[in-house]
């Protein structure tokens, strides 16, 4: 970066505060503020400007990772580079979706923005068909593969954290509806909330927000449906870099069968329960001394629900008139407690 640029934006904060000063005493204008200018419009010859600017900056983090390497040197799905190398078809998609394309078609806007390419300094850049045509060479070990790709580089900045950086890591797991705008695409279902599409099983690092795996699911499983294994690879993959693990999730992922097994391997765990009466039982035996303050609780509040018109509560539903009745019933308590 020039020597020159922070002097420059400087300057523009500068102006930009002088005419923006909330305490300029204003006399009455004649005119509106917001005029018509005598602007003109010109086309540089040399100078070009990409609405996605960082674009650069993020594909030299990738090289320097050695993600690039690592996919090209691991993942074969290409006989031949005509012209193309894996490393291009993944970060091609992976720069789509980054910059809000929704569907294949929409890479087609970027390899047709020249400042666009010499940002990445490719002369070209996959077309939607050929983007298309590499995700059906995809076999669910292929897709596997790629992800534990990506967990590798991961570790490298893991790595590269300062000391302490995982004291203690938080893995989440949770199943999500993923609606889908075809109609007839392979495994899609009906979700529990009435939406089309599929459920697919995330697992994440909550201390840094990242995916460490994905698996897409037909949209009427259950949430935990399948989770076992990949919540194992996510506490083998982290276990090297943090001091403890606590896994997280709601009420479904409360696997009775799997519990001794992580406590034996020293995974701590926060699963909901379902207050089904031996647990209510088991929790009101306990003395009063086994209990102590939940920390950090802070008392949800409901949205208030305005009484329906006749004409509405006629045409209410069942589930509507139940949901009503429900949160009714709920009560607010000004703290809550936890036994260990």
């Amino acid at each position: 970066m020039k020597r020159s640029y922070p002097k420059i934006l400087r300057h523009r904060k500068r102006r930009i505060r002088r005419r923006l000063d909330p305490g300029r005493a204003w006399s009455d204008q004649a005119e509106p503020i917001i005029k018509a200018s005598n602007i003109h419009y010109e086309m540089a010859e040399k100078a070009r400007a990409v609405n996605c600017g960082g674009i650069g900056a993020i594909h030299l983090m990738v090289n320097k990772l050695g993600l690039r390497q690592e996919i090209d040197s691991r993942l074969h799905l290409l006989k031949k580079h005509l012209p193309y190398h894996e490393s291009d078809h993944v970060l091609n998609l992976t720069y789509n979706a980054l910059l809000e394309g929704v569907r294949l078609e929409d890479i087609e806007l970027r390899r047709n923005d020249e400042a666009f390419l010499d940002g990445l300094g490719a002369q070209r850049i996959p077309d939607p068909s050929t983007s298309g045509d590499f995700t059906r060479r995809f076999e669910e070990g292929d897709i596997l593969n790629l992800m534990e790709i990506t967990n590798t580089v991961r570790q490298r900045v893991w790595r590269q954290q300062p000391r302490g950086f995982l004291t203690e890591a938080f893995i989440d797991t949770d199943g999500t509806v993923a609606p889908t705008f075809g109609e007839c695409k392979g495994g899609m279902a009906l979700s529990y909330k009435g939406i089309w599409g599929y459920a697919p099983l995330v697992v994440t690092l909550a201390n840094t927000n990242e995916v460490l795996y994905l698996v897409n699911r037909p949209g009427n499983v259950v949430s935990h449906e399948g989770c076992v294994p990949w919540i194992d690879r996510a506490i083998k993959l982290v276990a090297p870099h943090a001091a403890q693990i606590t896994l997280r999730g709601d009420t479904d992922f409360t696997l009775s069968a799997e519990l001794d097994r992580w406590d034996e391997q020293g995974v701590k765990f926060i699963f909901g329960m379902d207050a089904h009466p031996k647990v209510v039982n088991l929790a009101q035996a306990l003395p009063e001394q086994a209990w102590k303050p939940l920390s950090g609780f802070h008392a949800m509040k409901l949205p208030q629900l305005r009484d329906a018109s006749p004409s509405e509560s006629r045409k209410a539903s069942c589930a509507s008139r139940a949901m009503r009745t429900r949160c009714s019933l709920v009560r607010i308590l000004p703290k809550s407690t936890i036994s260990p």
